[in-house]
Order: C-alpha cells, then sequence, then structure tokens
C-alpha cells in the first residue's frame, strides 16, 4: 500500500531548512541528502502521480512552500520522451524514482549557440544538482525505451510559475515559456485521520 508519509516528512525536513537560515547553496547541499532518502524507496509516489501522457512528459506538483521558496515535482516520462534544451533560473535538484532519465549538458559560447557536452545517466537513488551560471542548460530525456521513468525535482522557487526558456540548439533562439502544472491536484499531505496517525 502507498504510504505518503517519507513525502511530508521530506516537506516538512526541508522547509526546517529554510528555518535555519541557510543560504540558497546551502539549502541545495542539504536538501539533496534528503531528496536522496526519498528517492532510496519508491512505495510513497500517489498513482495519479504517476500516469505518464501519451504525446510528452508529465509535470506533477506534489508541494509548494507557501512562501514559494521551493516545490517538488514529479516529472513522468512515457517511452522516448524528451525536452527540449531550456534552463532553470533557479536551483534545483533532480532524484531519480523509478527507471533511468539522461541528462545531455549545453554550454553557450559567446556568439549564442550550443555547445553540447556531456550525456550523463540518473540511476534510482541518485541525485543530480543544477545551478544558474553553472549546469543550467541541459535536455533531458527518458533513457528507457519502453519503460515509464520518474524523477522527483525540487526546485528554487514555485517553479510552474518561473519565467524560462527553451533555446534552437544551432542558432541559438530563444523562446520564453511558463511551464505550469499537468495536473491542478496536489496530494493531501495533511491528512493523518485515514490511517489514525495523530499529529
Amino acid at each position: 500500500m502507498t504510504s505518503i508519509v517519507p513525502l511530508r516528512d521530506f516537506v516538512t525536513r526541508f522547509t526546517r531548512l529554510y528555518e535555519r537560515g541557510l543560504a540558497p547553496d546551502g539549502v541545495q547541499q542539504e536538501g539533496a541528502l534528503l531528496l536522496r532518502d526519498l528517492v532510496s524507496r519508491d512505495d510513497w509516489l500517489p498513482e495519479p502521480f504517476t500516469r505518464p501522457h501519451p504525446e510528452r512528459y508529465s509535470q506533477y506538483l506534489l508541494h509548494c512552500d507557501p512562501l514559494e521558496r521551493f516545490s517538488v515535482v514529479s516529472f513522468v516520462w512515457g517511452p522516448g520522451q524528451r525536452t527540449p534544451l531550456h534552463d532553470h533560473r533557479v536551483w534545483g535538484l533532480i532524484g531519480m524514482l523509478r527507471g533511468r532519465e539522461s541528462e545531455t549538458q549545453f554550454s553557450r559560447g559567446a556568439d549564442g549557440r550550443f555547445v553540447e557536452g556531456d550525456t550523463t545517466y540518473l540511476e534510482p537513488g541518485e541525485v543530480a544538482f543544477l545551478a544558474p551560471g553553472v549546469n543550467d542548460y541541459h535536455l533531458v530525456a527518458n533513457a528507457l525505451p519502453d519503460e515509464v521513468s520518474i524523477s522527483i525535482h525540487v526546485y528554487g522557487d514555485n517553479i510552474g510559475g518561473v519565467s524560462r526558456a527553451t533555446y534552437d540548439r544551432e542558432t541559438g533562439a530563444e523562446k520564453s515559456f511558463i511551464s505550469g502544472y499537468s495536473s491542478e491536484d496536489v496530494p493531501n499531505l495533511w491528512d493523518r485521520s485515514k490511517r489514525g496517525e495523530a499529529a
């Protein structure tokens, strides 16, 4: 049976990082340890937030901090699905929950064009970092040709409302976008009554 307790505990512990007054890089570094713990098990993500879309990857909001200091999202990748080359403009963490993901990094030259860098793979339980000005341009894909992959992302803002961009790899042309989310619902982290859990 799916128990949402690990996600609730993760959100609580992540919020406490801000209460300690950590700088953003400290939140990201310590938050990576919390995310690694969350994705070390695959028994907590509610089924509605695991469903692939037949044509494109899905981005389900799991939690957004009330002050929009961070958001937690499940990315669900159908076979062969991928992002365009894009940026984030905020720090990010990617934790692999299920399946396998490829990430191809890009660097931008003085002429605005992009140069393709290394491709790495994320396996279940592993966590990767993103930081503006360091490694913020990338293309991500489901590395499995016939299975769904799911990764859990944490961003230093309400990522569905951040103005970002996709890029033409050849010309460097930029197209602004705001991603939004794939569903209007979020998991109910706080109803303890169903399992008789006291606060």
